[in-house]
């Protein structure tokens, strides 16, 4: 072998053992010693195969490749559970149904938020009319990197009522949320209904979240089908649970996914991976307030020192929105 076929050989083995090494780490034994021995011993081999590659090519190669599909069969057997101790705030499921006119919506999530882990725990089950569905709008949640946001939907009634979606990960009791882990199945995914005065205010009030509200223009037949979209999206997954992924599934691409099989021909941008930067995508399609820029827009739509404000009120989705483009003052 060539001292260049052996040096790309050795990237590409380097490459694969450093992705099942974080595959092992997220997945591995639960037994942190047992754990770090096998990722040693998995790179220890990975490493001697690169060595061997130089004098023995072909068995080295055939041995590597053995080991990689043994431990892609690993991999692909990994299942994402459906019962586990999770934590009080993803607990349970969305799930609804559609009766005429009406979309029932059960376990929409009401807590009571004094800290993150001092709270009144309410799950509710609420019925909301789609004739008087009036409006979507997008809430992002930043906590410190400009370009990573958490995506929320939030739709409006004529009641002055407001029903949230969120995409996130299913924690157990006790988890951390990690981003590499994200990309190692090492979370299930979760769709959350919530009221705002609990999603909003977790974020604003008691995380310290910096958050930001736009209306989206879409008509009332694509605002409908939004929300149908979650309702269906939120049933599959109750009924068969999914891994939640940094960048395949998760709280941006899962809202894409949906809008893209109602309004056709929504075209591919790298910020839908950066939703921090999402408002400048939709912008440019044409779907927030016209006549206002998109830094305006976001200055005028910073709801996080409304939120502080506000506290726990009942005319807390009014009091946020008072100021935001496109939005009639109440």
């Amino acid at each position: 072998m060539t001292i260049a076929a052996w040096i790309a050989s050795g990237l590409a083995c380097g490459l694969f053992a450093a992705w099942g090494a974080l595959a092992l780490h997220f997945q591995g034994p639960r037994n942190r010693v047992r754990r770090q021995l096998l990722i040693a011993v998995w790179l220890l081999f990975a490493f001697a195969v690169v060595v061997a590659l130089r004098a023995y090519p072909l068995a080295a190669a055939a041995l590597y490749l053995v080991a990689a599909v043994l431990l892609l069969a690993w991999w692909r057997g990994i299942r994402p559970a459906r019962d586990r101790d999770w934590a009080d705030e993803v607990a349970r499921l969305a799930t609804g149904r559609v009766e005429g006119d009406r979309v029932i919506v059960d376990h929409v999530r009401n807590f009571t938020w004094r800290t993150t882990t001092d709270y009144d725990v309410r799950w509710e089950q609420r019925s909301y009319d789609l004739n008087h569905l009036q409006s979507v709008d997008l809430i992002l949640s930043y906590w410190g990197r400009p370009g990573i946001a958490h995506t929320l939907v939030s739709f409006g009634f004529a009641d002055g009522g407001q029903l949230v979606f969120s995409v996130e990960i299913r924690k157990q009791r006790g988890e951390a949320y990690s981003e590499i882990g994200g990309f190692f199945r090492q979370f299930e995914a979760s769709i959350i209904a919530a009221d705002e005065r609990d999603i909003v205010y977790l974020r604003t009030n008691v995380r310290g979240e910096d958050c930001y509200l736009y209306r989206i223009h879409l008509g009332e037949d694509a605002r409908r089908a939004l929300l149908l979209a979650y309702v269906e999206e939120a049933n599959r997954l109750a009924e068969r649970p999914r891994f939640y992924n940094s960048l395949t599934n998760n709280c941006t691409t899962v809202v894409y996914r949906m809008l893209s099989r109602i309004l056709r021909g929504l075209p591919l941008d790298v910020r839908l991976l950066l939703s921090g930067l999402l408002p400048t995508y939709i912008h440019r399609l044409g779907g927030l307030t016209p006549a206002h820029d998109p830094e305006e827009l976001r200055e005028r739509g910073r709801i996080t020192r409304r939120a502080i404000e506000a506290g726990h009120v009942a005319d807390f989705p009014q009091r946020i929105r008072r100021g935001v483009p496109g939005i009639d003052p109440r």
